[in-house]
């Protein structure tokens, strides 16, 4: 099996061959991978990476493997005004879901995955959102972290549980 050895930002370009991952598997340290063409590699990395859509995998034979974000159900929010959509942003992070930023002319909209009942809980603080197939790139996180696993405590005066990966 072919081994990654590197991670080369926005090198996709150049890459013969490709991967097409959801989010969760774009944030790894070690996974087998099948490239489009049915090749198995290995990524084997001394420390999880965020793989973004555009970067390319260097295997130690010197090739390239192109990253691709693979379409996932989510949601896109908007709000009418600045207060409605700092409000919805808050209860999003309060609950520590992955939130990917999209900036636009009308302020910009919030993606998170599919989920019910946080639609319903945006329409209740007044926010729209309209399901959409898209990739998904939440932000990293104050602690540098691509995705929803904590390695910090926790300060904000209260006391909840977390679903950990």
């Amino acid at each position: 099996m072919r081994r990654v050895y590197a991670v080369e930002p926005g090198a996709a370009e150049d890459a013969t061959d490709r991967v097409v991952l959801d989010f969760d598997r774009r944030s790894r340290r070690r996974i087998v991978l099948s490239t489009q063409a049915g090749a198995a590699i290995l990524l084997d990395l001394p420390r999880a990476v965020h793989l973004r859509d555009g970067d390319a995998l260097r295997l130690e034979d010197g090739a390239l493997i192109a990253v691709r974000a693979a379409d996932e159900d989510l949601i896109e929010i908007h709000a009418h005004g600045t207060a409605q959509m700092v409000r919805i942003a808050w209860h999003l992070g309060n609950r520590h879901l992955p939130t990917q930023l999209v900036p636009g002319p009308d302020g910009g909209t919030i993606r998170i995955r599919a989920d019910h009942v946080i639609a319903e809980m945006v329409a209740g603080l007044g926010g729209h959102w309209r399901p959409i197939s898209a990739p998904f790139d939440p932000e990293g996180g104050a602690y540098g972290g691509p995705s929803t696993s904590h390695g910090h405590a926790h300060g904000h005066g209260h006391h909840h549980e977390h679903a950990h990966d």
